[in-house]
C-alpha cells in the first residue's frame, strides 16, 4: 500500500500537482487538501505520514512570502504539527513551503530559534526568529536552473540514498537565507542542518556567485531541516525536473541529475516509519 501524503493547498499555491505528480512517481499516495478542509479537522493528519507544503504565492504573499501561511500553521495547527513531527511524520516544505515553515518556526525547529549565549532556546512570543527567508540581493524575481550538492550526514538521514546533484529550477523573489548572527550559522553547520547548497555543475561550490547562487543566500545555503530530520525545507523545485521531458538543455544540464531522487528517499522514509 502507497504511504499516503497530504499536500496543503492554500490560496495562492500553485504547485500542488506539479508536487502530487513527483509523489506519485516516488510511489507515495498524495491527495491534495484544502487548508480549511484541514482547519475543519486537524485530527486527519494523523493518516499521512508526510505533510507536503508546495510552492506559489499563499495567500499572495500579502504579509511577506509565506508569513500569512506560518500565521495559520501556529495558530490553528501548532499542536496537531507538534504532535506530528514527534511522532517521527515527515514534513517537507518547497519554496513558499520552506518559507513558511521557517516562519512558523518550524525550521530549523524551535530549539534553535532565540538561543541565548547559554545555548537555551526561547519559546513562544518572545522567541526571536535567528534565520529567515527575504528579498533577493539583486532585488528581482529569480527565474532558471540551479544545481543543487545534497549533504548527506546530515539528521535527515533518507537523503544519503541521494548519489548525485539535483538540477531544477527556482521560481521566488524572497529566497535569500540569511542568519541574524554568526552563531546561528555556526550552529547550522555544526549540527549538519544545511541540506542542500547552491552549487556549479560539477559540484563545486558556488562561493555566493551570481547566478550560481541566484539569491545571495549565505554559505550558499539552498535548503535545512531539523536537529531531528524529519522537518525539510528547500527554495528551488525538484518536483519541476522529475522526467526527461521537463529538461529544457539536456546537453547542459544532465538528465539524471533528476529531481525525482528527492520524492524517491522520501516516500522511502514514510515507509520506514510507517
Amino acid at each position: 500500500m502507497s504511504p499516503k501524503i497530504l499536500i496543503l493547498h492554500a490560496s495562492g499555491t500553485n504547485r500542488d500537482q506539479e508536487a502530487a505528480r513527483a509523489c506519485e512517481l516516488a510511489g507515495g499516495a498524495p491527495e491534495i487538501v484544502h487548508i480549511n478542509r484541514l482547519r475543519q479537522n486537524p485530527a486527519q493528519l494523523a493518516e499521512y505520514g508526510l505533510l507536503l507544503l508546495p510552492g506559489g504565492f499563499s495567500f499572495g504573499d500579502a504579509l511577506g512570502a509565506g508569513a500569512r501561511l506560518a500565521l495559520d500553521m501556529q495558530v490553528f495547527f501548532q499542536d496537531t504539527l507538534a504532535k506530528f513531527i514527534d511522532q517521527d511524520r515527515l514534513v517537507l516544505g518547497i519554496c513558499n513551503g520552506f518559507q513558511a515553515l521557517v516562519k512558523a518556526d518550524l525550521l530549523p525547529g524551535p530549539e534553535l530559534h532565540g538561543a541565548g549565549e547559554d545555548g537555551k532556546g526561547a519559546t513562544g512570543a518572545l522567541a526571536q526568529r535567528r534565520v529567515t527567508l527575504t528579498e533577493n540581493e539583486r532585488g528581482h524575481f529569480e527565474c532558471r536552473w540551479v544545481h543543487l550538492a545534497v549533504n548527506t550526514q546530515s539528521p535527515a538521514t533518507y537523503l544519503a540514498e541521494i548519489d548525485h546533484l539535483i538540477a531544477c529550477p527556482v521560481a521566488h523573489g524572497e529566497g535569500n537565507f540569511q542568519v541574524a548572527d554568526a552563531q546561528a550559522l555556526a550552529e547550522l553547520e555544526q549540527r549538519n542542518l544545511v541540506t542542500f547548497r547552491y552549487v556549479d555543475g560539477a559540484g563545486s561550490p558556488a562561493q555566493g556567485q551570481y547566478p550560481l547562487n541566484p539569491n545571495g543566500s549565505v554559505a550558499d545555503i539552498a535548503g535545512i531541516c531539523n536537529p531531528r530530520g524529519n522537518v525539510l525545507g528547500l527554495m528551488p523545485h525538484p518536483e519541476d525536473h522529475v522526467t526527461k521531458i521537463q529538461n529544457p538543455w539536456p546537453a547542459t544540464i544532465n538528465p539524471a541529475h533528476s529531481g525525482l531522487a528527492l520524492f524517491e528517499a522520501v516516500v522511502g522514509a514514510m515507509v520506514a516509519v510507517a
